[in-house]
């Protein structure tokens, strides 16, 4: 199935793959151990940080993939999100932030996580396999 918004950024690093739905499976299911782990309170924020925006990602990832669809830039595949899956834009934004925040702690050591960004991530990150799996079951 393809998107006429997903085929325009095909030019942008976007590339068409076949679903798998085995891959997407794994995904799915990395993404619901992460986001369960991310809400653990006895773990350190920065750690739940790394846990909600990697489940994020692999949410998101996995309704690109559903698509038929795949790419290696993670700013990419939450940016096409509001395709795959209709995700507002103010939901969107909160991944965009938190994409800035996560290349600070990775390139620059700078950690700046606060409890409301990471709770953010969280509920967007729900909201994301909310929308997949209906997706996944009304195709």
């Amino acid at each position: 199935m393809t998107l006429a918004p997903l085929e325009n950024l095909l030019r942008s690093g976007l590339k068409r793959q076949v679903p798998n739905d085995q891959e997407i499976a794994n995904l799915i299911r990395s993404g619901d151990r992460r986001l369960n782990d991310a809400t653990n309170n006895d773990l350190a924020l920065e750690s739940r940080f790394d846990l909600a925006y990697n489940a994020a990602h692999a949410l998101a990832l996995a309704a690109l993939r559903h698509h038929g669809y795949r790419s290696e830039n993670r700013y990419l595949v939450f940016q096409t999100l509001v395709h795959t899956v209709a995700l507002p834009a103010e939901q969107w934004r909160v991944l965009d932030a938190a994409h800035r925040k996560r290349n600070a702690v990775e390139y620059e050591g700078i950690a700046n996580i606060d409890e409301e960004t990471t709770n953010a991530i969280i509920r967007v990150a729900s909201e994301i396999r909310g929308r997949l799996v209906e997706l996944r079951q009304h195709p």
